[in-house]
């Protein structure tokens, strides 16, 4: 077994896996999914589905990270035997690349969006110059490069030096940005009011579209998918409780999704826009809203920043699944620097149709994006449950060797966790078919 590099502490563990977990989509996609599927009844329906099995599904994939010590081909192999394991896990490194180029565009366009929120300001006119300018492929291509090669020179850096201090710069910074902006959007007249009407649970809303897209929202937002967590698992300490390092994950991940969301809830209340506008938000009615709220350009711009350098630390993972990956990958026998150049220049092929088309972004995120995650996320749980041995599970989970809670935490594992992401996922691809 391969020496993998661990975490330096404690802070750092839970600081770069929250960084992973927290992510574009989950600060983009949490409040459109509050406006669209039941606002506050979704919330506290997300919350329940978080605690019962996005993360036991969290803990399945550190732990079978950490008690294998490798990335995801090389711990499925070693717990599914080499058949199984190089089919899952090249699967995975095939889904991982693809995601992350159109991926990196999404992060550019986050980017861009920030520049000219610097530089001129959302007003009516520049509006209408800034969506022609999201069009432009070419120059999104170029930005989309410089986010890749700087995610690049991230992993080149290593674990503590790279991925380590980019997560203990960028996490605090967006906590810090996110609160200023919550105090600042409860200053506004009549948002505080605005916010308790929309707070207020209705339960009538809990209709089976809008409960199961809670329960996929709970897995989506903590980046499952048996990759970045492996991954991550594999970097931690044996010293350190995987128990509390989920719970601390989860905490901060739903937290950062809540802190967004009561800044961006109660200014589009206020203002009148739509809060169902799903995936547009970001590039459409943000910067309606900026336009509109007093001081528009600096909240716009210190917003777009955090948002921008959060999500690029999901990108720094991604790649560097993509690198353990290939690494794993016996007929490849390039080193680490080598295997890096190798997956920056991928991206840079693959992220140009992307930023060429937004059509593109659909149709692969359709692909490779949620449904590939809740699978596998669902065969790293199964690979935990059948694949290890119970005590080796035990032994990470640092459960006493009678303690009855573990039995249940185990059972919940083979059975439960896998059944609820089978029917995340066929409701995902029936959703899919339907739309």
């Amino acid at each position: 077994m391969k020496k993998m590099p661990l975490f330096s502490s404690k802070i750092a563990s839970i600081l770069t896996l929250i960084g992973v977990a927290v992510g574009l989509g989950n600060v983009w996609r949490f409040p459109y999914m509050m406006g669209k599927y039941g606002g506050s009844a979704f919330l506290f329906t997300y919350l329940v589905f978080t605690v019962l099995f996005a993360v036991p599904a969290l803990m399945g994939e550190i732990t079978l990270g950490r008690a294998t010590r490798q990335g995801p081909i090389g711990a499925f192999r070693s717990a599914l035997g080499r058949t199984a394991g190089d089919i899952i896990g090249y699967l995975l490194t095939i889904t991982i690349l693809v995601a992350s180029s159109y991926y990196a565009v999404v992060i550019a366009n986050v980017f861009f969006a920030a520049y000219f929120s610097i530089r001129s300001g959302f007003s009516n006119d520049q509006i209408v110059q800034f969506s022609a300018d999201l069009d432009r492929g070419n120059l999104q291509y170029s930005i989309g490069v410089v986010v890749i090669l700087s995610a690049i020179f991230i992993i080149h850096r290593g674990l503590n030096q790279g991925i380590e201090w980019a997560s203990k710069a960028f996490v605090p910074f967006f906590l810090i940005v996110i609160v200023f902006l919550i105090a600042y959007t409860l200053s506004l007249p009549g948002a505080r009011m605005g916010l308790v009407s929309f707070l207020k649970p209705d339960f009538s809303q809990l209709i089976p579209i809008n409960i199961f897209a809670a329960l996929g929202q709970a897995f989506y937002s903590l980046s499952l998918g048996g990759t970045f967590m492996v991954v991550y698992g594999s970097y931690l300490s044996s010293e350190h409780s995987i128990m509390r390092i989920s719970l601390w994950t989860a905490f901060g991940d739903v937290g950062a999704a809540l802190l967004t969301s009561l800044f961006i809830v109660p200014t589009i209340l206020i203002f009148q826009l739509d809060m169902t506008s799903g995936p547009t938000l970001i590039f459409e009615t943000l910067p309606h809203l900026f336009s509109e709220i007093p001081a528009g350009r600096f909240v716009g711009s210190i917003f777009l920043v955090a948002l921008g350098l959060v999500a690029f630390l999901s990108l720094v993972a991604a790649l560097d699944v993509a690198r353990s990956c290939l690494q794993d990958i016996m007929w490849i026998r390039w080193n680490r620097t080598s295997v890096i150049i190798g997956i920056g220049f991928i991206e840079l092929l693959l992220s140009y149709p992307s930023a060429l088309d937004a059509n593109v972004v659909g149709l692969l995120d359709l692909v490779f994006g949620s449904g590939m995650q809740v699978l596998g996320s669902g065969l790293s749980v199964i690979a935990v449950a059948w694949g290890l041995k119970k005590a080796l599970t035990r032994k990470e989970l640092s459960t006493p060797s009678k303690d009855s809670h573990f039995s249940i935490l185990f059972t919940w594992f083979q059975w439960i966790i896998p059944a609820v992401l089978l029917f995340v996922l066929i409701g995902y691809i029936y959703n899919t078919i339907q739309g």
